[in-house]
């Protein structure tokens, strides 16, 4: 059995099998962009919370009777 150049065109240009795979990497691709850009604009914001947390953690004493 031949298969004609121009069927298997045809065929592959219908074909859309892998549509749903593209789209779901389009959306992953989108949602960890987001992810990146949420963590650069806090987390400068969280570095220093952190330092003020660890600083007035440090300098507690404990009471020993």
């Amino acid at each position: 059995m031949k298969i004609k150049f121009h069927e298997t065109v045809k065929r592959f240009c219908t074909d859309e099998s892998g549509a749903i795979t593209v789209d779901w990497v389009v959306l992953s691709a989108g949602i960890v962009g987001l992810a990146i850009a949420v963590m650069v604009s806090v987390g400068g914001a969280t570095a220093d919370m952190g330092d003020l947390v660890s600083g007035n953690l440090g300098s507690q004493r404990i009471a020993t009777y």
